[in-house]
């Protein structure tokens, strides 16, 4: 049987409501599903654009990933909302960037806006080990 184990990491802002940054299924094999990470530092300062949004989004990504032991290599999912499609070319250097030569299965979204009017990018992700 798998156990389940919610977190909220050191190093990330506290969620904004009530959910968790990440829930660790542990059984076999552990699978740990990600909230959607925004721009916001762990202060709660908002980065000023998208690409500032995209770096802070996928550096609380790297630090809920390294809080359970995994990296950018255990990603096997990626969910990538934006809010305007002109910056999909950032967000693709932005993720390559990150990932390097890993490419987890991605689904990417332009949606007419986020749960503050000031985000621009959320990154949600699923890894396993």
């Amino acid at each position: 049987m798998s156990r389940v184990s919610f977190s909220n990491p050191p190093g990330v802002p506290a969620p904004a409501g009530f959910y968790s940054q990440a829930a660790l299924v542990e059984g076999a094999g552990r699978r740990l599903v990600i909230a959607g990470q925004i721009g916001v530092a762990p202060d709660g300062s908002v980065a000023a654009d998208a690409p500032a949004q995209m770096q802070q989004a996928l550096a609380n990504l790297g630090t809920v990933l390294a809080a359970h032991g995994m990296g950018p290599h255990n990603v096997v999912r990626v969910l990538v909302l934006l809010t305007d499609r002109a910056h999909l070319g950032e967000w693709r250097q932005a993720r390559n960037a990150f990932f390097g030569g890993h490419a987890p299965t991605s689904t990417l979204m332009v949606t007419a806006g986020l749960a503050d009017p000031r985000f621009l990018v959320e990154v949600e992700a699923e890894a396993v080990d």
